[in-house]
């Protein structure tokens, strides 16, 4: 899912709302890049809040970290994994009548359609979450509380010895890609833009995906709700367990 969503996600789980939860339920997509694949980026969960220990500081932090990606089981895994019984997660589900729109809109090949349209649903999600509060704000103060910030890296930095982490590069490259201000199918558009030319070197047609985006939202406004349900549900349970312990 995208940084909003993130967002909503780990308040609606912790019930609060402050720049750690906020900073924590988008880690793990600030980490991908360089030596840290996705994969991986999304499997610290457990690691990190371990080694928070009992530090109630960051303890809010890394409990959102851990509703977040693949291990422990966050979001991402339903979204993007394995959800009920359909063969991958929710997203990739509802983006299957969404491929060959997006192969043709982003002019990608038939074989990356089935991931990119994935990412039209997530962000389809993201402008109903964005529309319902102000998420924007709460990412833009988190990456501007310095105190914190210098906090995580030092935790991080602990965690990957072997790896040179830059967590500021990291994060400013992050909001580069990413919209922060409040989100709509038109400016996800345009920074998805930017992301394809980046990573694939591929010019996609920007007014048709912002139209796809819109036609995603559509789309999963009928069971968005229930998903979020389901795997807030248990997410929850999995994140009890772990301060319990």
């Amino acid at each position: 899912m995208y940084p909003q969503t993130h967002v909503f996600f780990a308040e609606a789980i912790l019930k609060k709302q402050r720049d750690h939860i906020a900073l924590g339920s988008i880690l793990p997509d600030i980490l991908v890049g360089c030596d840290i694949s996705h994969c991986e980026a999304h499997s610290q969960g457990m690691d990190i809040f371990k080694m928070i220990s009992q530090e109630s500081y960051l303890k809010d932090f890394g409990l959102a970290v851990a509703s977040h990606g693949f291990v422990p089981r966050g979001l991402d895994y339903f979204g993007d994994e394995k959800y009920l019984d359909y063969e991958k997660g929710y997203c990739f589900e509802k983006a299957r009548q969404l491929i060959l729109k997006t192969v043709e809109v982003c002019n990608i090949p038939p074989e990356m359609g089935w991931w990119k349209a994935h990412n039209i649903v997530e962000m389809g999600v993201e402008t109903l979450v964005s529309s319902t509060d102000h998420y924007s704000e709460q990412i833009k103060s988190a990456l501007n509380n310095i105190g914190l910030i210098d906090d995580v890296d030092e935790l991080l930095n602990d965690l990957w010895q072997d790896k040179e982490l830059n967590f500021a590069v990291r994060m400013r490259r992050f909001a580069k890609f990413v919209e922060i201000e409040k989100a709509s199918p038109e400016s996800l558009a345009k920074k998805f833009q930017l992301q394809m030319q980046v990573k694939h070197k591929v010019d996609i047609n920007v007014t048709k995906v912002a139209r796809l985006i819109g036609e995603a939202a559509e789309l999963v406004t009928q069971d968005i709700n229930e998903f979020f349900r389901n795997s807030l549900g248990i997410v929850k349970k999995n994140i009890a367990n772990m301060d319990q312990d």
